[in-house]
């Protein structure tokens, strides 16, 4: 699964990566998930937490690698009835999966909503642990009613929980840009109404899409901000977060690593990461501020970072702060394994990760309806 140092990565590699490398940022965030910095700093030292090691009691993923499996499972059915020559609803297939991870997590809808076919995932009994699920998720689906963009569910809500699921539609290729954000941006309506919800996961979702196009970080970066600046809709709170995120780490990069913002400053500038924008502002400048600062792509200079010790670095700053740091961690990870593909991934990390084998069994059914 590995690439050669210095080789473009294999959709396949990408896809792994993305996957496993959302999970290893959501873990070591999740550890940590409802501590502020002085509470981390006491627990991991100054540095704060840097390592599964310092996990003496294990490891667990969260809701958010749970709803990106199913988001996941969900892409792949529609994909296997398009593969069949049968049109569908792709988000009607994500819709049906987010009702069968509502059931894992022991909450019944209504009588009147569908009853989905029973899929492989659902019979994997580690998702079907309740490790802190959002709200607005568990509200919305349990109305039993598909939203849609005209008429979402919880229209008010702009909790993360749209954007920490979403990276899986960005690895879907074949299909242009601007498909993959409705895409995204029709399944976060699925569970939160607000625009900036909405337009965060589908900012995302297109930003983990170029980099499988093979775009560099800050191009892809770039074209994630071009995209949201360029719609006169987009929610004004997005806008102001994502080119603060992108600005800074621009500022750090210049400046070398010794300019990444501390957690304080991190929180003060981008905010906490409950809510959609936030935690997408807070995931990519832990990217961007600390990759190594060349221009282009990775391979082109001897200063490119080495893609484990910049996984390693970005996941730090991304959970190390008085905020939502599983979803942050999760989405540095998604965008880094986006980006390098396996080849990013500690070893140690990934023989401490909780059930790699369901997150790669994910990856694997992603990778064969995407294939040929």
């Amino acid at each position: 699964m590995s690439n050669v140092p210095g080789t473009v990565p294999s959709p396949e590699s990408r896809i792994h990566g993305c996957l496993l490398g959302g999970a290893l940022g959501d873990s070591l965030g999740y550890a940590v998930e409802f501590d502020s910095i002085d509470e981390i700093r006491r627990r991991f030292g100054a540095a704060g937490l840097r390592d599964f090691s310092a996990l003496d009691g294990g490891a667990h993923f969260s809701d958010d690698t749970q709803m990106t499996l199913y988001t996941v499972d969900g892409i792949v059915e529609a994909l296997e009835w398009a593969n069949s020559g049968v049109g569908a609803d792709a988000n009607a297939c994500v819709w049906l999966a987010y009702l069968r991870w509502l059931d894992t997590q022991g909450v019944h809808v209504p009588e009147s909503a569908p009853r989905p076919q029973p899929r492989w995932i659902d019979g994997q009994e580690v998702l079907r642990h309740r490790r802190a699920p959002g709200n607005a998720c568990l509200s919305g689906l349990s109305t039993g009613e598909m939203g849609t963009a005209a008429r979402p569910v919880n229209p008010e809500s702009k909790g993360c929980g749209t954007v920490m699921r979403s990276a899986p539609f960005g690895l879907v290729p074949h299909i242009p840009a601007d498909a993959v954000y409705k895409l995204s941006a029709d399944a976060a309506s699925l569970t939160h109404g607000h625009p900036s919800a909405r337009q965060s996961a589908g900012a995302f979702s297109l930003l983990i899409y170029s980099l499988v196009q093979g775009s560099g970080l800050a191009e892809a970066a770039q074209a994630a901000l071009d995209r949201v600046l360029g719609d006169n809709g987009a929610a004004p709170e997005l806008r102001e977060r994502l080119g603060a995120a992108v600005r800074l780490a621009g500022e750090a990069g210049v400046a070398g690593a010794d300019s990444v913002l501390s957690p304080e400053d991190l929180v003060r500038e981008l905010g906490e990461g409950w809510v959609a924008e936030e935690a997408l502002a807070v995931g990519l400048y832990a990217v961007l501020a600390t990759a190594a600062p060349v221009s282009g792509d990775r391979a082109e200079g001897d200063g490119a970072p080495d893609p484990v010790e910049h996984f390693k670095a970005a996941i730090a700053v991304a959970i190390n702060h008085s905020g939502d740091s599983d979803s942050t961690g999760s989405i540095a990870g998604n965008i880094l394994g986006a980006y390098y593909g396996t080849d990013c991934l500690p070893a140690d990390w990934l023989e401490a990760l909780e059930a790699p084998e369901v997150i790669r069994g994910m990856a694997g059914q992603l990778v064969a309806v995407t294939s040929g």
